[in-house]
């Protein structure tokens, strides 16, 4: 049975509804993602008889890392949301900070992906299905050689562009999330931002190839409204980044659309996580 399956018996949250519930309605922890280097938990939130289910991330259950300074993560996950909403291309899912039963942390609203989608996928060595991009080869688990692909979609090209800009240092197929209509979600966004260059991912199929027009478009504004210093999402990313990180993050858009070209691994850092799912 599905997460979104599991809801109580209450009316169903409709999208203009969201952020209301999801801000304000009451966290019932009602399970766990395993496995996750984090406390990830599946929450459903409830106010005034409607119900969504949600992500649940505390800053408590947030393993400390060596690169990106302790207790925020969650606050990284909230500015990759915001940096979505302001290129208007939805990669990812609503994104709050708030208050729950293990303490503040972040909560984003629940997208129950197509199971019988795989825009990042791993198949025989070779065989590249039609619409498919290459990624690399390698072997299987029992030795036996494999190539990783991902689909060659506008939408997944877009949450490429997007892990670009935001620096994605943890970009699994895993937080890939298909949906019904050909939209992609994105997930997990906590290891981003960084001002050093940390792009870890899947989706290196375009890897030198130009952008889109209306990508180029989408970045240069958003560069411009990183540099408006009184600007509604700079004093936002402020909240949750570093001066020095947004101003790598402003850096990052305005090199992307000035070489109009889609990044190769820099050789100083792994160019695919582990595991890639």
């Amino acid at each position: 049975m599905s997460a979104r399956q599991r809801l109580p018996a209450h009316q169903r949250v409709t999208g203009e509804e969201e952020l209301a519930v999801l801000r304000d309605g009451e966290l019932e922890v009602v399970g766990r993602i395993l496995p996750a280097s984090n406390v990830t938990l599946i929450a459903t939130a409830s106010s005034n008889g409607r119900s969504l289910r949600c992500v649940y991330k505390p800053v408590s259950g947030e393993r400390p890392l060596w690169d990106f300074p302790e207790g925020t993560l969650a606050g990284r996950e909230v500015a990759a949301y915001l940096v979505s909403e302001a290129l208007g291309w939805d990669v990812v899912p609503l994104t709050i900070e708030r208050d729950g039963p293990l303490g503040p942390g972040m909560a984003q609203v629940w997208r129950e992906p197509d199971e019988q989608q795989n825009p990042v996928d791993v198949v025989p060595e070779g065989e590249v299905p039609a619409g498919y991009l290459h990624v690399l080869d390698a072997a299987d688990g029992e030795g036996r050689p494999v190539s990783l692909v991902h689909e060659n979609t506008p939408a997944l090209h877009r949450m490429a562009v997007f892990d670009a800009v935001v620096n994605n240092a943890d970009r699994k197929g895993g937080h890939v999330l298909a949906v019904a209509g050909g939209h992609r979600y994105g997930v997990d966004h906590g290891v981003c931002f960084h001002v050093d260059p940390k792009l870890r991912t899947v989706l290196w199929g375009w890897a030198t190839l130009p952008l889109r027009e209306d990508e180029r478009e989408r970045l240069s504004r958003l560069g411009e409204e990183l540099a408006e210093p009184a600007g509604g999402l700079r004093s936002a990313l402020e909240r949750r980044l570093t001066s020095d990180e947004i101003a790598a993050l402003r850096e990052r858009c305005e090199h992307l659309v000035t070489r109009n070209r889609m990044p190769l691994p820099s050789g100083e850092w792994p160019a695919i996580p582990w595991p890639a799912f």
